[in-house]
């Protein structure tokens, strides 16, 4: 059986619990980890307190695989994200020459460089997470990562982690596999019933099912595979129809292969950017409300499809 590795963010900052500022570092990085390997399971937002930062990152880096924090390492005095990770660690701040050369490089005023040298405070025996950005890097202690929490320089440093670092896992491709077996085992009973398929209960209660399922097959052929999963009222009856009318084996396997990855990075895309629009648009109990109303009208129409067809 496949190795899980689990994957939890810590969002730390008063700004976010205030609702000044809206996190999107969530997203990006579940989908980013999940291409490495790393499944998130848990995520958190903590306010700017040193004993709850402590103490949560304490709890969940004994908890889960890997552990991320957003936020907290910039250059002004309220930024204790560093100071929190060393002692949880029970060691030293220093000063990594590496990141104080980065910052060296832009000159400023002594009292602003005071304050941008903050960001070069790293607790001892970390080892540094690249930022492409040109800025200050991040950094990693134990499995314990410590990531920017502007959503730009954050995504610029997960870009540079890798699945051997992280010794991720395999990727989550349950929509890919779930379409790719369901459509087969349709297909592998269609094949079995043959003609049959025409006295099952289900279809003699509701015929037109397998008369579109047939005259689209007939129509498209082996497209019918690939392009049938995208279309709700055939989708389900498509590759049993297929299988019933003998289609090559080695066509439909192959339409099945290369159609499934499609729709499943389809739905998961679909999903992922209807729901960034939502939570933009909406608050949550908006968001609550408008899906109550979408689920009671889909039981109304659901009951009124049924009598029809009775």
């Amino acid at each position: 059986m496949a190795k899980t590795v689990t994957g939890c963010l810590l969002i730390i900052g008063n700004e976010i619990l205030s609702g000044r500022t809206q996190d999107t570092n969530l997203a990006h990085l579940a989908l980013a980890l999940n291409e490495l390997g790393v499944r998130m399971v848990h995520a958190r937002v903590i306010p700017d307190i040193e004993e709850i930062i402590i103490d949560t990152v304490n709890e969940c880096r004994q908890t889960y695989d890997h552990v991320f924090t957003t936020g907290g390492i910039g250059p002004t005095h309220d930024d204790i994200t560093a100071d929190c990770i060393a002692k949880a660690f029970d060691t030293e701040l220093h000063m990594h020459p590496a990141i104080v050369e980065i910052i060296k490089r832009r000159e400023a005023p002594p009292e602003v460089m005071e304050s941008r040298l903050r960001m070069a405070r790293v607790p001892v025996g970390s080892a540094l997470i690249e930022n492409p950005t040109g800025g200050p890097a991040g950094f990693q202690i134990g499995n314990v990562y410590v990531l920017a929490g502007v959503p730009m320089v954050m995504q610029a440093m997960v870009s540079t982690l890798t699945k051997e670092r992280l010794d991720g896992g395999d990727p989550v491709r349950s929509r890919s596999v779930g379409a790719f077996l369901g459509d087969g085992i349709s297909f592998l009973l269609g094949q079995r019933a043959g003609p049959a398929v025409h006295r099952w209960r289900f279809f003699q209660r509701h015929p037109h099912w397998l008369t579109r399922g047939e005259a689209f097959f007939q129509r498209w052929g082996i497209w019918s595979i690939m392009t049938g999963r995208f279309i709700g009222p055939i989708r389900p009856v498509v590759p049993l129809v297929a299988g019933a009318m003998r289609m090559s084996s080695r066509q439909f396997w192959f339409a099945n292969a290369v159609s499934s990855p499609a729709w499943g990075m389809a739905y998961l895309a679909t999903m992922y950017w209807l729901g960034e629009a939502f939570r933009d648009t909406f608050d949550l109990p908006v968001i609550a409300a408008l899906l109550a109303l979408a689920t009671l009208i889909a039981l109304v129409v659901s009951v009124l499809v049924n009598q029809r067809h009775r």
